[in-house]
């Protein structure tokens, strides 16, 4: 072999070695870290296993049991050391309870520390005075930890337990006209942030109209001629929790139109199909759908015979 043959495969050796040893050692690290989790994590499974009334090592098939990812907790890591507990230093037939979470459902705002250290990012940061804190709601309140299906994470059984709490909306849901829950297609938090929002009532985005745009984009416009409600507050006119009315609606028209609209004109008219009151034209303005056989375009029109009258949102 010549000279400049060996220098090359000298200088490939050398380049070769230096890129598997930073790998070789982060991955020896890794296992190392791997190793001592386990390790601890055998102090409580000694004990604690499958066969219990509530099972725990289910916990291995969720996120916090996947041991690649090296946030992954320990047992200790959540309910804390524990020494009296692991080491019974009262010699009691009953041990005394872990430091945090010795309770299903009973945990304290000071055990849910432990679950913000990690879950601590933007969808979050307000839940402290949120409406879920305020009313003294803990993690654990609403999601399993040791199981592999947290229903709260499920949109199928999501709904089931929202409205352990929220009966009202479980009634308004099983009506005729509503979001697509019951299929799977939608579930609360596709609208709502229950971790504490800084719109109302835990809207995922400020304001009602900007939750709704994220899905109904149609409605947002720009229009030459808007209506005011829509721009202000879509539940004005809609209940999105459901409705006996079509397409969500809190009354049939007119009668919602009514509740804003003067009676001076035709919009006072009630809706009948023998008004002794109203000419044929204003009993023509009631009938049937009332407004909206005219006013087609009632969440804002670009039609430019509307100049004379900026409320006619005709199509």
């Amino acid at each position: 072999m010549k000279y400049w043959q060996k220098l090359a495969m000298s200088l490939a050796l050398a380049v070769s070695a230096a890129g598997i040893g930073p790998a070789f050692a982060a991955g020896e690290a890794k296992q190392q870290q791997i190793d001592k989790a386990l390790a601890q994590d055998a102090i409580c499974t000694k004990c604690h296993d499958q066969s219990e009334e509530r099972p725990v090592l289910s916990i291995y098939k969720t996120r916090h049991g996947v041991r690649a990812d090296e946030r992954t907790p320990t047992c200790q890591g959540c309910h804390g050391t524990s020494d009296d507990h692991v080491k019974n230093s009262t010699h009691s037939s009953t041990r005394p309870p872990v430091e945090a979470f010795s309770e299903r459902g009973k945990a304290s705002a000071k055990d849910i520390e432990s679950c913000l250290g990690c879950h601590s990012n933007i969808r979050r940061s307000h839940w402290a005075g949120g409406a879920h804190e305020r009313s003294g709601m803990v993690c654990t309140n609403c999601h399993q930890m040791h199981t592999d299906h947290d229903k709260v994470r499920d949109k199928v059984t999501q709904p089931e337990v929202c409205f352990t709490c929220h009966k009202e909306q479980r009634a308004l849901y099983t009506r005729p006209s509503r979001h697509p829950i019951k299929d799977g297609k939608m579930a609360c938090s596709d609208c709502h942030n229950p971790h504490g929002s800084a719109g109302p009532t835990l809207l995922l985005r400020d304001s009602v109209v900007a939750t709704c745009y994220t899905c109904h984009m149609e409605k947002r416009g720009p229009f030459v001629r808007n209506h005011a409600p829509v721009q202000e507050d879509c539940t004005i006119c809609h209940n999105p929790h459901g409705s006996t009315m079509p397409n969500l609606l809190k009354a049939r028209p007119p009668f919602l139109c009514q509740q804003c609209h003067e009676p001076a004109t035709h919009q006072g008219f009630n809706a009948s199909l023998s008004n002794s009151n109203a000419s044929p034209g204003q009993k023509a303005n009631t009938l049937a759908r009332g407004c909206l056989n005219c006013h087609t375009d009632i969440h804002g029109s670009n039609n430019p015979a509307d100049r004379a009258n900026a409320r006619t949102y005709r199509r």
